[in-house]
């Protein structure tokens, strides 16, 4: 396979989540359509920070017509433990052996200082978010995955068929929540 872009089927991964087996990305498509949002790991600070902002706005993405998935690095039991306290109402994907990430080829940086955001705006936006997570408190969990990897995201329909597609070049190169709910409202 290679990167997704508009227009192209999303493949039909069998994988798990935090709480199941042998789920088909067929089987989460009939339930309409979908957010993959691919993050690294959840005992990474800023991506639990984005699980907890995606959980805190599900009701938004819900009456949009529109459910999220996160596709993570971590182990089903990592998740679970991670999130006892503070549960979510979606589901985590748990791609421990990278398949997702390599077969839609989201690539890892080499290096960590390649990961890094260049530009100024791109790092006020860092360091902003960066100061938003320490204010939540959250702090950092189990490392599994590739410290390296960059962030993704997909919109499917139910079809397959990709709508949105975005590959982050540096680590804060993704739509923010609500970036990503006015994207809803701009796609047919």
């Amino acid at each position: 396979m290679a990167k997704l872009f508009v227009g192209d089927k999303m493949p039909n991964f069998t994988f798990q989540t935090e709480s199941e087996t042998g789920v088909t990305t067929e089987k989460v498509l009939q339930d309409g359509r979908t957010v993959f949002w691919v993050l690294r790991y959840i005992g990474c600070t800023t991506c639990r920070w984005d699980v907890h902002q995606i959980s805190l706005n599900y009701d938004k993405f819900k009456e949009k017509g529109v459910q999220v998935y996160v596709v993570m690095q971590s182990d089903p039991a990592v998740v679970r433990e991670d999130l006892k306290d503070s549960p979510i109402p979606f589901h985590i994907i748990c791609d421990q052996d990278q398949e997702i990430y390599k077969t839609l080829e989201i690539r890892a940086t080499e290096t960590r200082e390649e990961r890094q955001p260049k530009t100024p705006e791109d790092i006020a936006k860092w360091q902003a978010k960066i100061e938003k997570v320490r204010a939540s408190g959250f702090v950092h969990g189990k490392y599994e995955g590739n410290e390296q990897q960059l962030p993704a995201m997909f919109v499917v329909d139910p079809d397959g068929t990709v709508i949105y597609a975005h590959y982050a070049e540096n680590s804060i190169d993704m739509p923010s929540v609500d970036e990503m709910l006015e994207i809803l409202d701009g796609l047919k």
